[in-house]
C-alpha cells in the first residue's frame, strides 16, 4: 500500500515486505552522524535509503562546511519486483542524485565494492543499515516474496555480518532492528565477527507490556568501550504515540 511521509513518498506495491513501523523506528534511530557514505542492505521499497537522505540532508543543513552533496548513499536489493518499487521510489524523490542502487545480492555487492576499496576508487562505508530477515523455521508465508524477506534462508546472520564487518569503515556503525526471539542467535553469530553492541534499545508496543523488538547498533570491538542500553515505548495505555515515538519520528510521520 502507498505510503506518504512528510517528504517522501513510499510505494510498496510489489515489494515482498511493506513499510513498518519497524522500518521507521530503524531509519529514525540509525546512526548516521558524520557519514559520508552509507548503506542500506537489503533496501526493499528504498524506506530506509530515504529516511537516510532526509536526515542527510537536515544534517548537512545544520554543520559548518557540510553538504549533502559530499553524501553517498548505496541501496542493494535483491528481489526484481521490490528493486523496481525501490527504483521509483528513489527517482521520485528530492534526493535521486544522492542515491545509487544495486539490484543484486550483498555477497556480489561486497566483493565488487571490496576490490574497488582495493584499488582506492571507493572508500567502506561509515553507516550501514539493514532491516534483515530474522526468521529460521517454522511455517513460511505462501507468498514467495514475503517469505524471503522474513527468512534468513536467504540471508543468515552470520553471511549478514560478515559483509557488515567486511564494508563497515573502522570508525563506522551498523544499524540493525530484531524481535526478541533473534536477540540470542544473533549474538551467536556476532561473536564469529569482530564486531561488537554499542549500543542495544529494548522497544515494548505499551508500557505494560515485555519487549518485542530490539534496535542495535554495532562497531567494531576497538572502538567500544562498553554497551550503552536504553528502552522504548511505542505507546501510552490508551494508544497515542509517545513522547519518545513522536520525538524519534517527528521528521517523518504526517500526523506528528
Amino acid at each position: 500500500m502507498p505510503f506518504s511521509f512528510k517528504q517522501f513518498h513510499i510505494d510498496d506495491s510489489r515489494c515482498g515486505m511493506p513499510v513498518s513501523t519497524d522500518g521507521v523506528m530503524l531509519g529514525a534511530w540509525a546512526n548516521i552522524k558524520q557519514s559520508n557514505t552509507i548503506l542500506d542492505i537489503g533496501a526493499g521499497s528504498g524506506l530506509l535509503t530515504l529516511m537516510a537522505a532526509q536526515r542527510a540532508e537536515q544534517l548537512a543543513q545544520t554543520a559548518a562546511g557540510l553538504t549533502s552533496n559530499a553524501v553517498k548513499i548505496v541501496a542493494v536489493e535483491l528481489d526484481d519486483l521490490a528493486a523496481q518499487d525501490c527504483l521509483d521510489n528513489i527517482a521520485n524523490s528530492p534526493w535521486a542524485e544522492m542515491i545509487e542502487f544495486h539490484h543484486g545480492a550483498i555477497q556480489d555487492f561486497s566483493a565488487q565494492h571490496l576490490a574497488q576499496c582495493q584499488a582506492k576508487r571507493s572508500p567502506l562505508f561509515d553507516s550501514i543499515i539493514c532491516n534483515p530477515p530474522y526468521f529460521d523455521n517454522g511455517p513460511q508465508s505462501t507468498q514467495q516474496q514475503r517469505a524471503t524477506a522474513r527468512h534468513t534462508d536467504s540471508l543468515s546472520f552470520s553471511e549478514l555480518l560478515k559483509h557488515i564487518e567486511l564494508l563497515l569503515a573502522p570508525h563506522g556503525a551498523a544499524s540493525l532492528i530484531l524481535p526478541v526471539e533473534s536477540e540470542a542467535r544473533f549474538t551467536g553469530a556476532l561473536t564469529q565477527t569482530s564486531l561488537a553492541i554499542s549500543k542495544r534499545v529494548s522497544i515494548s508496543t505499551v508500557s505494560n507490556k515485555p519487549p518485542r523488538r530490539l534496535l542495535l547498533e554495532l562497531k567494531h570491538q576497538a572502538k567500544i568501550e562498553s554497551t550503552e542500553h536504553s528502552s522504548l515505548v511505542i505507546s501510552d495505555p490508551s494508544g497515542q504515540y509517545s513522547q519518545q515515538m513522536i520525538a524519534l519520528c517527528r521528521e517523518f510521520y504526517l500526523k506528528l
